[in-house]
């Protein structure tokens, strides 16, 4: 059985900043790729980042250059720093690892608003 569990959400005003954190427990192939998804009120769920276990990463166009996304492989743990954050920031964050198969987090809040 897998568990992600994240951390890190909260309420920040606009040009903020929040550092969200996932860690992953289970039965977890080595080579797998962690990622986070964000879900706005009334939209689909869509994808933020994700990144390898070999740290090879990638964004989103609407986050580039203000998220970061980085993971301790020691740890299970992946991070997503997120500046310069903006309203249309807020959403349901997910974390998900994919090794073959997907899991899910439960998601943690972030509200961007002053």
């Amino acid at each position: 059985q897998v568990q992600l569990v994240e951390s890190g959400g909260g309420l920040v005003q606009p040009g903020g900043s929040l550092r969200l954190s996932c860690t992953a427990s289970g039965n977890i192939f080595s080579m797998n790729t962690m990622g986070w998804y964000r879900q706005a009120p009334g939209k689909e769920r869509e994808w933020v980042a994700d990144i390898t276990n070999s740290n090879y990463s990638k964004y989103a166009f609407s986050v580039k250059g203000r998220f970061t996304i980085s993971r301790d492989n020691a740890k299970n743990t992946v991070y997503l720093q997120m500046n310069s954050l903006k309203p249309e920031d807020t959403a349901v964050y997910y974390c998900k690892i994919y090794d073959g198969n997907s899991y899910w987090g439960q998601g943690t809040q972030v509200t961007v608003s002053s």
